[in-house]
């Protein structure tokens, strides 16, 4: 078994570091770390971030709540970089799963990364509409609901 270790964090100068180490196979973002790392513009601070980490797998996330938006943000994204996974919400702000952005962007060839991920009959959803030789990334936030309280 291979473990591929990421960083999820959008600090300019952390990520500079860790891409410079053998150990760190690729980074992942969100939109509130990023602004956290004091980002005014969000495609303009990502693709700083692209000059200095090229080769290694990195995720940017869409931030739009509604479907069609998800979409178009999510085509954007993916224009930046061969390196780029578009992370995606399993479900968006009203609680609605978005099987239909992640089947139509992983059946375009878009790597994605899942975000979000809370159950196994999510896993087991996401993993149906995926399109298997596209490559993918399903990321379970285990900790998260064992720290309410439940058996993720």
């Amino acid at each position: 078994m291979k473990t591929k270790i990421f960083c999820d964090i959008a600090d300019f100068k952390t990520i500079k570091i860790f891409n410079k180490q053998s150990i760190v196979d690729g980074f992942t973002t969100n939109p509130s770390l990023m602004r956290l790392a004091g980002a005014k513009n969000y495609k303009a601070y990502s693709l700083k971030i692209l000059k200095v980490c090229k080769k290694k797998p990195i995720s940017f996330e869409v931030f739009a709540d509604e479907p069609k938006e998800m979409l178009k943000q999510a085509y954007k994204i993916n224009t930046w970089g061969k390196n780029i996974y578009v992370k995606i919400p399993v479900v968006n702000s009203k609680g609605l799963y978005m099987g239909q952005v992640i089947k139509e962007l992983s059946n375009k060839g878009i790597k994605l990364n899942i975000t979000a991920v809370y159950t196994y009959e999510q896993t087991k959803k996401i993993y149906k509409s995926l399109n298997k030789k596209t490559k993918s990334i399903i990321s379970i936030f285990a900790g998260r609901m064992a720290d309410k309280g439940k058996d993720p």
